[in-house]
């Protein structure tokens, strides 16, 4: 880290009216790699530990106030009436902070790729030049539309827009970004000199640079290492192409750090989340917000996982979830939705189409497919079968019901919270069950089978299905029900509850 005084203030510039953006939000909330752009840019600016934080506001400041608030409660708005160039948005905001004495950084609330390593890198080029004014430049591959940087044995003698330059100077590479320190006392009363007299009736913070060189002091420029970190926002294609630069900024440091990406061009991955060596991303996965991902685990392909904790060694396989935990080699998927509240405990599985929410599952715990699982505990070694519902909302309320440790869900069952299904407990499959269940317990909820003899030929005589049942018969050498035997004969004994508790659907 390069060593510098912190700044008495940063400034944000946010107070234009972005309307290349197309959009109902301000440009400054549109959001890349899980921040917005003024959330980049605040914290950037904050990393420098300034003894004031301001962003000047104008369009759109009923949304950006509030969100402000949000990204940095210390940060200080500063409402901007009217947009009368970049000049005056400064001097709006030096004339809401006390009398300043040190540099102040002047930035942008659409440049979210700087990051605060250059912005340090400016200010110890200031200190060093010991200027009145330091310009942050880059080398571009096309400079065109960009104002070039002006040098002569001093330092900048000035800043020329493209449609001024001379061929000499349009070939020049390196060019403004618009992004400045300045000594504070030296800017104020620059500010208080700048004109207005031009065909925008503006006062431009460029003109600053003149009138201190005019006065005899030194402006100088740090060229950024990288020209992607002035890259700034004006329209949606802008926008897309820095978030592009931004993922590959972030998978490029994972990548280091030691984490598999498989394909780097369908991974997207937020500047908040935070993974572990040797876990391994497949294609097709978004890891955003505040999500964690340990080490040995396997994500994807075709996964989506917001604040969401992955344990070590666990297996996430085409899932949505927000809001969940998964503990250390666990499985989920492929087809399943961890809504928020889910927490899957070690060596557990949520299977192909299982939706979870507000639900707890055991270590060692299995609910494998097909089943609704809310406001639910699941204890110990307790395996749900196939096509489980837990009925939790009665029109009104939701409640809980708890699964004991190493119980038994038969497939097709349906559970009415709240309930209580004890240790060692089997619920038939099929059931529907609405008493608690006491441990030990075989819960059967659900009609005796009858097996009416002769139906088909009586109902369905002439169908094909009578014809496959008729051949059935003869070929077993059995016997056909008279057609007009008795509909409701006696039902025909398939077996006692207690020969065939559950089915687990596995």
């Amino acid at each position: 880290m390069i060593a510098s005084m912190n700044p008495a203030a940063v400034l944000v510039l946010a107070a234009g009216k972005s309307t290349r953006m197309k959009s109902r939000t301000p440009k400054f909330m549109h959001e890349i790699g899980g921040l917005s752009l003024l959330g980049h840019v605040v914290r950037s600016a904050r990393a420098l530990e300034p003894t004031y934080l301001a962003v000047v506001v104008g369009h759109g400041r009923d949304q950006v106030v509030p969100h402000l608030a949000q990204l940095d409660e210390g940060a200080q708005p500063v409402v901007q009436e009217e947009q009368r160039g970049t000049g005056h948005a400064v001097r709006t905001a030096l004339e809401a902070l006390p009398a300043l004495d040190g540099t102040v950084v002047v930035t942008y609330a659409d440049v979210p790729l700087l990051p605060v390593e250059t912005l340090r890198q400016l200010l110890e080029g200031h200190r060093q030049a010991g200027a009145a004014a330091t310009v942050l430049s880059a080398v571009v591959p096309d400079p065109s539309g960009y104002g070039r940087i002006l040098r002569d044995e001093k330092g900048v003698s000035g800043i020329v827009e493209h449609k001024d330059a001379t061929p000499e100077q349009a070939a020049i590479a390196e060019i403004n970004s618009g992004i400045y320190a300045f000594d504070a006392r030296l800017l104020t009363d620059a500010l208080g000199r700048v004109k207005a007299d031009n065909s925008q009736g503006e006062e431009y913070l460029t003109d600053v640079l003149g009138i201190l060189r005019e006065d005899g002091h030194t402006v100088s420029a740090v060229v950024a290492g990288d020209y992607q970190d002035i890259l700034g926002v004006n329209d949606q294609l802008q926008l897309a192409e820095l978030r592009r630069i931004l993922n590959d900024r972030i998978l490029a440091h994972w990548m280091r750090s030691g984490v598999t990406v498989v394909d780097p061009a369908t991974t997207w991955v937020d500047t908040t989340v935070t993974l572990e060596p040797d876990a391994t991303i497949h294609p097709n996965t978004q890891l955003r917000g505040t999500t964690t991902v340990a080490a040995g685990t396997q994500i994807g392909p075709d996964t989506t996982l917001i604040d969401t904790r992955i344990g070590a060694d666990a297996q996430v396989i085409r899932t949505h979830g927000e809001g969940a935990q998964v503990g250390a080699g666990a499985t989920v998927g492929p087809f399943a939705y961890l809504r928020p509240g889910t927490r899957l405990d070690a060596g557990g599985k949520i299977g192909t189409f299982v939706e979870t929410k507000n639900a707890e599952i055991g270590p060692g715990a299995k609910v494998p497919h097909l089943t609704y699982v809310g406001d639910a505990t699941i204890g110990e070694g307790t395996n749900i079968g196939a096509g489980t519902i837990f009925a939790n909302y009665d029109g009104v309320a939701k409640h809980h019901t708890h699964v004991g440790s190493h119980s038994f869900v038969g497939s097709d069952s349906v559970l009415v919270a709240p309930r209580q299904i004890a240790d060692g407990a089997y619920v038939a499959a099929g059931s529907t069950v609405v008493k608690d269940v006491e441990p030990g317990e075989l819960a059967v909820a659900r009609g005796q089978q009858r097996n009416i003899a002769g139906w088909v030929a009586r109902k369905r005589a002439g169908t094909r299905t009578a014809e496959a049942a008729a051949r059935a018969v003869d070929a077993s050498g059995g016997t056909p029900a008279e057609p007009g035997g008795p509909p409701d004969g006696p039902p025909r004994d398939t077996g006692s509850v207690e020969d065939v508790p559950g089915r687990s659907g596995q």
